[in-house]
This record gives structure tokens, sequence and C-alpha cells, in this order.
């Protein structure tokens, strides 16, 4: 049966995909006691620049998007029904190896513990997908990638524009440019609703922070690598350029 638009619209309005639904907007301050509501507040001064709460955070959720889309992104290559979804998977699987190799490597650098899991609610966010075959995967998996990469989307904007720290800065970069490519490839597989999901965007469940907030790693456990296929490696993952259509 065809997925139409009023399907891929309801995709969200099940109960355990609603609650699981605010992706990345969380306070994970992993490994560090938060001590401050301010996020603007100086935690370290580092050769790069000072590092504020919200640059930590950022890197971490970059860290954590991986973690989970990392795995969504292969799951759709063998699951998706159609071209469009399949190579969204694979821009998917590219893009958070890329992000999180510049993740590994900046964080011993300033300091910050990267965590070797998802949050409860990003692993649902796999299993509710996975859950599903054939066109509703297609549908669910989307619906569920689009919202979470339009929510932090504003946020990598506005880390870009506020953060004194060069390293962290050059991650936002590099993260404007795969978010917006993940969001483009995306759209291209035309299940995307976007009354639905502009609702989900702006109007999140408020979770616990226990389910919003990765497990820090057990000490001296290796730092997990988000490999890349090597068919992929070549991959163009960069910022799309601008293509009017009527669509």
């Amino acid at each position: 049966m065809p997925v139409s638009r009023r399907m891929v619209g309801t995709v969200f309005v099940g109960g355990a995909l609603v609650l699981t639904l605010s992706a990345l907007a969380y306070p994970a301050m992993l490994g560090v006691e938060n001590t401050s509501a301010n996020q603007d507040r100086i935690i370290a001064n580092t050769r790069y620049g000072p590092l504020t709460e919200a640059d930590r955070d950022f890197v971490v959720k970059v860290r954590a998007a991986g973690l989970w889309e990392h795995p969504l992104g292969l799951i759709s290559m063998q699951k998706g029904t159609t071209a469009a979804m399949k190579e969204a998977g694979e821009h998917l699987v590219v893009g958070h190896g890329r992000l999180d190799e510049t993740c590994r490597k900046i964080a011993p650098e300033l300091g910050i513990t990267l965590p070797n899991q998802a949050s409860p609610q990003q692993q649902q966010f796999v299993a509710t997908a996975d859950s599903k075959s054939g066109q509703e995967f297609d549908a669910t998996a989307t619906a569920i990638m689009r919202v979470t990469h339009g929510q932090i989307f504003p946020v990598v904007a506005k880390i870009r524009a506020n953060t004194q720290n060069t390293l962290v800065r050059q991650l936002a970069d590099q993260a404007n440019d795969t978010v917006l490519d993940h969001m483009t490839v995306l759209e291209k597989t035309g299940l995307v609703n976007f009354d639905a999901n502009n609702f989900q965007q702006t109007t999140p469940p408020k979770l616990p922070k226990d389910q919003t907030t990765p497990p820090p790693p057990q000490p001296g456990t290796p730092v997990l690598v988000l490999n890349i296929p090597k068919d992929l490696q070549d991959l163009n993952t960069a910022s799309p350029a601008p293509s009017p259509s009527a669509g």
C-alpha cells in the first residue's frame, strides 16, 4: 500500500513515538556536575579560546547524535524500500562518521568526556524505526530523523554565532553543512510532512533528564569509533547548492 502524506503525518501521533521526540534538546553535561543554568558561563580557558557550558554541551550533542543516527543510517541502507531512502541512510552514516572523527579529535584538547552510548530516548528512536518494515519503515525513519535534524539546526547556528572557541567553531561549521545535507536528502524521499514536522519541532515533549542524557562511559573503556564503509569514503556530504524547484 502506498505511503500517503496522511500516513506520514500520523506517524507522530502514536503514544510511544510522541514520548520519544525531542532529539538532542537536552542539557548533556556528561561527566561534569551542572552547577549553573547559565550556558554562557566559562568552564575552562583553553589555548583555542574560552570554553563555555554551551560549547561543551554542543560537542557532546554532536557525538550523541552520531551514536544513534549512524546505526539508523546503516539500517536505512538495508531496509529502505527506495533508492532515495537508501541514499539518505548513506548520508547519515558518512556525515556522522566524519563529525564523530572531529569530536574524538577535539574532545581531549578541550577536556570533554564523550559518551559511548546514545541516551535512552535516542536508543528508542532507533528501536521504533527498526521495528517497522517496508514503506512503514521509510515513513517512520524519515519522520523521526527530519524532526530531530530540524531541532538541532538552529542550535548549531547559535553555537556558531556565539562561541569564542576555535575548535567548537570549526565543529559547528562542519555540523551546519552535515545537518543541512541530511535534511535535504530526507526531503528527497518525498515522505516529509512539513506540517506535522514543524509541530513536533516546536512542541517537543518534556522528558526526565535520565531519558535524554547519554550514560557516562565506563572507566578505561575505549572510545567507540563510528566507521564509514570503504565504498562510501568519497561520498559528498557538503552543504547542497541551491536548486530551485516547484516541489
